[in-house]
């Protein structure tokens, strides 16, 4: 319990020092988050016998969120437009790499390398793009989004444990209640009210909103993960966070979150 206590609370200093320390800190240390996810994933992958194209699967994702943090933060750069090219090439080297490889069975290696790029990455990137939502980078957004994602889990968490006692999806997380899941949205809305007295960028409803899909499309990156670990038996994946598991235990609420919540602000900022 103490290992778990120090490890979140220096992990919340790093995460709260990315967001804050401008542009070139935010971008780069979500750039090599994501691709610490990525080589997670394709190392729990490889586990069960399948052989992700690794090598050529990172330097895809490397090329991917370069390509459209570079987009987000002046869309009308036309070099950046013209950069999204090389994400036709990493791709492309992933399918040369499979070519080469002598596995029983290529395309699924290279359906896992892609969905890996697809479950970690990009969502990373719509991540980053929230910080420039409007007009040059902000990083009011990002921030929002980490703590009501955090008072998400710490309120189900909380709730669960006092009050928990109708499974929410017992087939793929057993300990998950209908409880905990209601208290997360309520803490997690609560927190999105206090954060509208702050941030002015959007009114109390609409924070609230965002708050709302957070706690519920997080909650389901949470079921999705646990459905993944439990298809290759493992309880976490990884170990570079002592007492909390893997990066992709930290941040599976993040990977379907991030897009719902940057497409609904996109789409009420027109």
């Amino acid at each position: 319990m103490k290992t778990r206590a120090i490890t979140g609370f220096f992990f919340i200093i790093v995460m709260l020092a990315s967001v804050l320390l401008g542009h070139w800190v935010f971008g780069g240390f979500f750039l090599v988050l994501s691709l610490l996810c990525l080589n997670e994933f394709y190392s729990l992958i490889k586990q069960t016998g399948i052989s992700p194209n690794q090598s050529t699967g990172v330097l895809s994702g490397l090329v991917i969120y370069t390509v459209f943090a570079l987009f987000s933060a002046d869309s009308y750069n036309l070099l950046y437009q013209k950069l999204i090219f090389l994400i036709v090439i990493a791709i492309t080297a992933v399918f040369a790499q499979e070519l080469f490889k002598k596995k029983p069975a290529p395309f699924t290696n290279l359906a896992y390398t892609f969905l890996g790029l697809i479950l970690t990455v990009v969502p990373f990137t719509f991540f980053h793009a929230l910080a420039y939502i409007q007009l040059g980078f902000n990083f009011h957004f990002p921030l929002a989004f980490l703590l009501m994602l955090w008072a998400n889990d710490t309120g189900a968490y909380l709730s669960g444990m006092a009050i928990g006692k109708h499974k929410l999806f017992e087939r793929h997380s057993p300990k998950k209640t209908w409880e905990g899941f209601i208290g997360g949205v309520a803490i997690s809305a609560s927190v999105a009210f206090i954060i509208s007295r702050f941030f002015v960028e959007l009114q109390w409803p609409q924070w609230v909103i965002m708050a709302i899909l957070i706690s519920t499309i997080g909650t389901m990156g949470d079921l999705v993960e646990s459905m993944f670990k439990r298809s290759i038996n493992v309880k976490d994946s990884g170990g570079i966070l002592p007492g909390h598991g893997g990066l992709l235990d930290r941040f599976d609420g993040l990977f379907l979150a991030a897009p719902i919540v940057y497409s609904y602000l996109y789409l009420i900022s027109k």
